[in-house]
């Protein structure tokens, strides 16, 4: 790899060794945000109530040296919560812009299916242009812009589900589920000891691998990444068999083709790589597709999976040799 490359991959070590004193395990799932931010898109986060979320975002921001910002959505909650509004200053005589939460680097929108579609829909331009309309004025976001938005998965009293343009926007979906019984003793014993991972972020006792800055640079030494075009064709056929597929009724747009691919060099260079293999963009098909297709009512029916029907859609596709 080039210096510049291996540097990169250097950070991300350090990166995932000071995330590592706060989160213990889930590991796959460090790696796959890091490969959101990384490639500078959006994650939906899905895991039931006290598995780590919001405290992996924020910890990710620490150690990443970027703005953090949280939402919790609810029902009443209005679009100007997020974005903000102008406010009308009685001694200036004057209207003054607040800023909403969306004003930052990492936004965490907890529960965000908690939300109703207007509010929900809020999220659409920033995630997409990085940039937010306030009465008519348009007002950029940070570069570094990155949505982590969390669901339950088991719980649906009161819930609003995503609409697919807004899933689309989404590069992974990444399942954050229990910790193994190993991780989870010795939680309970760095809690009782008062080293609880809560404490560690609040102290800020994590050290940043970037400057400010420094996470556009970081994104720009991936296009030394060689990705070959027989890669480029085979992470489109993946997609595109998702359309023509008989159990699937709505496929896979093309923002999941690019994903794979962009997804893949991160892949990459956490794995010493300055070129993209096949594996790099298998791995990364379950989360990519996940939750952009719908299936056919009858197949849902039987109790097929949408992550089956990927396997078999890997299946039938020829790697590239």
């Amino acid at each position: 790899m080039t210096e510049s490359l291996n540097d990169l991959q250097k950070l991300i070590e350090q990166a995932r060794e000071q995330i590592a004193s706060v989160v213990l395990g889930q590991e796959q799932v460090v790696n796959h945000c890091l490969t959101v931010i990384l490639s500078g898109q959006h994650a939906l986060l899905e895991g039931v109530p006290g598995v780590g979320k919001t405290l992996l975002v924020n910890t990710l921001a620490q150690v990443l040296g970027c703005e953090f910002q949280r939402v919790q959505m609810t029902p009443d909650l209005m679009p100007s919560d997020i974005i903000g509004t102008h406010v009308y200053n009685l001694r200036d005589q004057s209207f003054t812009l607040v800023k909403g939460p969306v004003f930052t680097s990492f936004l965490l929108a907890d529960e965000v299916n908690r939300a109703p579609a207007k509010t929900q829909s809020a999220l659409l331009q920033a995630m997409q242009e990085r940039s937010v309309a306030i009465d008519r004025e348009l007002f950029q976001l940070d570069s570094g812009f990155t949505v982590f938005a969390t669901q339950n998965p088991v719980e649906h009293e009161g819930t609003y589900p995503l609409p697919e343009a807004q899933k689309d926007r989404f590069m992974l979906k990444i399942d954050v589920g229990y910790p193994e019984e190993t991780i989870e003793v010795e939680l309970g014993t760095r809690v009782l000891s008062g080293r609880a991972p809560e404490h560690v972020l609040a102290a800020k006792q994590l050290q940043a691998v970037l400057e400010p800055g420094g996470l556009e640079q970081a994104r720009k030494m991936l296009d030394q990444v060689q990705v070959k075009e027989e890669l480029v064709r085979y992470a489109t056929q993946i997609v595109r068999s998702s359309r023509d597929h008989d159990q699937i009724l709505v496929g896979a747009s093309p923002r999941a083709s690019l994903a794979l691919l962009k997804g893949a060099r991160v892949q990459a260079v956490m794995d010493g790589r300055d070129f993209v293999t096949p594996d790099d963009i298998k791995s990364l098909a379950a989360p990519v597709l996940d939750h952009r297709l719908l299936l056919r009512p009858e197949y849902e029916i039987e109790g097929l999976s949408v992550r089956e029907v990927i396997a078999d859609l890997l299946e039938e596709i020829a790697v590239p040799r």
